[in-house]
Order: C-alpha cells, then structure tokens, then sequence
C-alpha cells in the first residue's frame, strides 16, 4: 500500500545538538518486506526498527531510512565504545571459530581494531544509549503517521472493491440467464446431431449415442462454476465487512475467482457467455490489482 511519512527530531548532548530525520515509505507488496538503512553508530536501532514496523504493518514493501546531523567534529579523534564492543565481539568469535576447526590465527594487533570502519570518529560522540530513546520514540511517531495514512487510502479502496464485486454479482447472475438461453437452443442441436448419427450409422446403438450426447451436456454444464463465484461473491463481502488485515486473504479469493472465471469460458460452447467469462477475468484482474493494495 502506497504510503509515506517523516519525523524530525533532536538530542542535546555534551557533544553538541545531534538532529535526525526519519524517512518512512511503503508501496504493494504480496508481504511485509522491510528495508532499513541508518547510518554507523546506532548499535541495537536496526532490531528496534524491525520489530516496530512488523508491531504497525502487515503487509507492504516498507523502506525506514534515517538521516542524522551530528555535531561538527574539532578535529581530534576519539574511540567509539560500542562500536568496538561489536569489532572485538566478531574477532573473538572468529577466533573460536577457527580453533574449532583446528586453525592457527594470528592475535589481531590495536592497529588492527582501529582500523576497522566506525572505531576512530572525528569529535566527541553522543552516547548510543542516549539517542535509542528519542530515535525510537520519533520512529513510533513516524509508524502511526504511515498506518493513518495507509488506513485512509484503504478506505478508499473499500469503495473501489465494493463496486468491482457488485459488477462480478452482475455478471454472473447473466450467466445463469445466458446460461438458460443456451440450453434451450442447444436442446434442438443435439437432437438435429443425433438424428444426423443415426442416419450415416446404421449400425450405430441408439442408447450408447445419447449417452455421450448426455456426457457432452453433462460436461459443459456451469452451475458448479456458478455456485463457486456465488460463494466467492459472499466471502468477499464478508472480508471487507470483517476490517483489519485481510489482504492476503482477498488476494487468494480473486485466484479463486479467476479459475471459476477460466472455467466458465473453456466451457461456454457460446457466443454470449463467453462475451461474460471474458468480461469476469477483466473485472477479476482489476480486482486483483487493486487487492495488492490491501493490507
């Protein structure tokens, strides 16, 4: 569901003022797919985020972006402690790694700890600890700015699928009618083709012709393919009446949709009700579409 929202927010430290924005976007998406990109020296945000987002959302292709102005650095530099926690927590486990495996490594040196991107920052550091709270608080913010906006552009929607689902009712009950009128010329058909058979077939079995011509009526009977949509038709209007996340849900009933659809057509043996198969999978495809932006 398409959607977007922003958050500004600030922290005062003794390192300066530290501003940051969050940048919130969601398009269609079968699932919740969430792409976060925050800058180096936010340890522990990127969990904070991606359990937030899945708390508000259920579905979409959500990316959560978030641009920070620390304060201008005074040309020394100095170690950031979490971010060395982290580089010495790897080389540790790297270090287990290999003597499980019965390799030999070399004791990674100072040098190589400081070297490593993010330990040496320029200017003093705000502490992490200290900015997760605010982050996260505007984050929150910037979530329910996002679910609003989707909700309004679901009801919306409502509307739109409400008018597509009235227009699959109308175009099935004229395939019952259409339906109707086909029987009533194909029952003289059937009775032209098996005089035909009998007489270029003199030795043809009376009752074995019927019964094929029998299986043929039988096979291109539709009032099972009538009775599915009639079912699909309820379900649907029961799925938009129920609220909440129903999505996915929508979005298997227009597969079901389209097979009754498929089948009506394949098996019309008629003008007419072809005409209203095709026009079911048109109104189904636009149903479906629009589905995707359902959450």
């Amino acid at each position: 569901m398409t959607a977007f929202a922003t958050q500004q927010g600030n922290s005062t430290s003794d390192a300066g003022e530290t501003t940051w924005i969050w940048d919130l976007r969601s398009v269609n998406g079968r699932g919740l797919d969430v792409k976060v990109r925050l800058p180096e020296g936010t340890p522990g945000l990127e969990a904070v985020v991606r359990t937030s987002a899945a708390d508000y959302l259920r579905r979409g292709n959500v990316t959560i972006g978030l641009r920070m102005q620390r304060p201008q650095a005074d040309g020394t530099l100095q170690i950031d402690p979490a971010r060395m926690d982290i580089i010495l927590e790897a080389l540790d486990a790297v270090q287990d790694r290999a003597f499980d495996k019965g390799v030999t490594l070399g004791q990674p040196t100072a040098a190589d700890v400081l070297a490593q991107r993010g330990v040496l920052v320029s200017g003093q550091v705000a502490d992490s600890e200290d900015l997760l709270e605010p982050l996260t608080a505007d984050l929150h913010v910037a979530l329910t700015a996002l679910k609003d906006m989707r909700e309004a552009e679901g009801a919306a929607l409502l509307s739109v699928l409400t008018s597509q689902i009235d227009q699959i009712e109308a175009l099935t009950a004229q395939s019952i009618e259409a339906a109707k009128d086909r029987t009533e010329a194909v029952k003289p058909q059937l009775a032209a083709a098996l005089a035909r058979v009998m007489d270029s077939a003199t030795a043809a079995d009376p009752d074995r012709v019927a019964q094929e011509l029998a299986l043929l009526a039988v096979k291109s009977d539709i009032t099972e393919e009538i009775d599915r949509l009639g079912a699909h038709i309820k379900a649907a209007r029961d799925l938009l009446a129920m609220g909440g996340p129903v999505g996915r849900k929508l979005d298997f009933l227009t597969q079901e949709f389209n097979r009754e659809a498929n089948t009506l057509c394949s098996k019309a043996q008629d003008v007419a009700l072809t005409q209203i198969g095709l026009a079911l999978k048109a109104v189904i495809d636009q149903m479906r579409e629009q589905v995707q932006n359902v959450e």
